[in-house]
């Protein structure tokens, strides 16, 4: 069976590529690991030399990356470019850091010489979704192959093209053949991949239950694993706040990808005291968002990615309208336009129970929250099986630094801002939301042997 691009804007499919066999799959491992015996013996500035190369590939290609998305995901061309700009952002970041991250570290100890070296582990299994189909697998595979490891790639289903294209980029800027490899597979042939001796540790961001099922073959085999999984982000917005910039971040975050990311603000936790002031101005700007063609520059949000994904939000809303939510913008599918599209939407008076209280609502539809003070909204926010980001807005930084270092429970907290994820930070989250970190010098060392050498 073949793996398909059908263009949510329009409907229609692109093209079709063959799936890949296990045999196949089983060369391509044991050429990632031949290959990665022998990268690893190579300098941080022979990698720094090819992966800033690679960078320079995605900056010069730039448009047809983004466009290549665009078909796919139907990623607004804007927000297409700009992770294109990301992506080359941080393949300079580790090229530059990589030899201060991994750097031996020597230890005083009753030895004559005691010291902390990192050696990679060999190759890396990458899961990787579709909703940032560039970014999602650069944020991976920057670090991982400078550290010396070598990767093969596992993407979603539906960004075909966008897979090939990074692979594509590795092997142009000079990274040794086979050291990166895209697998055109199903998903139930990722077990397979696991048990593979050959293959050391693996990473995935993506959905809880495909987050379980990795994590369990993995433990199985005891092999490493990085998970980022979904989240259900609160955004507090206190009696103090700015409103006019917390309303522009709450957008924009609530927005960004048609709603699409794992870490966009999912839940808005208000409190009384401004409450209706919130909900006038947020349903103005979400009122406004221009929604089109996702290849035009103008349009603010274009469709989502699959007609079934948009088919399981809206039963999402149903369900939680259902149990006594009230729609006060947006929630119906518009007959007129013929692609994968979901109108900007807010449910309010929602209460536990509920799809749009308890579960990841991956599209465009924020879930206001009535408070009666901070210490509710902190308890609102923390009242969740996940913990991948939360965002607290007030005039007092002094509390709100308090309250996002201190008292959120999630992997990122942010004061007055949305929360993106930037290469010189960790990123990640607790609980449901996943374990591990990347980015940054934590990210580097996700797939690293620490290992202490001690001599007498």
């Amino acid at each position: 069976m073949a793996i398909e691009i059908i263009n949510p804007y329009n409907g229609k499919k692109v093209k079709s590529y063959p799936k890949i066999d296990n045999k196949e799959v089983k060369k391509i491992i044991d050429q990632a690991h031949d290959t990665q015996k022998i990268w690893q013996t190579s300098d941080f500035k022979y990698r720094s030399k090819l992966l800033k190369k690679a960078g320079k590939i995605l900056l010069k290609n730039k448009n047809t990356y983004a466009e290549m998305m665009t078909t796919e995901t139907g990623k607004i061309r804007k927000e297409a470019i700009a992770e294109i700009e990301k992506c080359a952002w941080v393949c300079r970041y580790y090229a530059e850091n990589a030899p201060k991250f991994l750097k031996k570290k020597f230890i005083k100890t009753d030895a004559s010489k005691s010291y902390v070296t990192y050696q990679p582990l060999g190759v890396v299994l990458a899961v990787m979704p579709w909703n940032f189909p560039f970014w999602q697998v650069f944020r991976f595979a920057a670090p991982a192959l400078m550290a010396g490891n070598a990767g093969i790639l596992k993407h979603a289903s539906n960004v075909p093209a966008s897979a090939l294209a990074i692979a594509d980029i590795f092997e142009k800027a000079g990274f040794p053949k086979g050291l990166f490899a895209t697998l055109l597979i199903s998903s139930d042939q990722v077990k397979t991949i696991l048990k593979n001796p050959k293959v050391a540790a693996a990473t995935l961001t993506g959905s809880g239950p495909a987050g379980s099922a990795v994590a369990a073959t993995a433990g199985a085999e005891i092999k490493k694993t990085v998970l980022e999984l979904g989240g259900n982000d609160a955004y507090l917005i206190l009696a103090d706040a700015n409103l006019n910039q917390a309303v522009k971040a709450c957008v924009t975050s609530r927005l960004l990808n048609a709603g699409q990311s794992c870490i966009g603000a999912k839940r808005f936790v208000v409190v009384e005291e401004i409450y209706e002031q919130f909900i006038e101005k947020f349903k103005a700007k979400m009122k406004a968002i221009k929604i089109g063609n996702p290849t035009k520059l103008k349009t603010e949000m274009g469709p989502m990615a699959r007609f079934d994904l948009r088919d399981e939000l809206h039963e999402q809303v149903m369900e939680s309208v259902k149990k006594g939510a009230k729609i006060i913008l947006g929630g119906k599918i518009s007959k007129r336009r013929k692609g994968a599209f979901y109108p900007p939407t807010i449910l309010v008076d929602v209460q536990p129970g509920m799809p749009a209280y308890d579960d990841e609502l991956f599209g465009p539809v924020a879930s206001v929250i009535k408070v009666r003070d901070e210490a509710e909204a902190i308890k609102i926010a923390n009242d969740s099986r996940f913990g991948l980001g939360a965002a607290v807005f007030t005039e007092n930084l002094k509390k709100g630094e308090v309250i996002a270092a201190q008292k959120l429970a999630a992997g990122s907290c942010f004061v007055n801002a949305y929360v993106k994820s930037d290469p010189r930070l960790p990123f990640g989250g607790i609980k449901a939301s996943g374990y591990g970190r990347e980015l940054s010098e934590e990210g580097i060392r996700a797939f690293v042997n620490i290992k202490t050498v001690y001599i007498e």
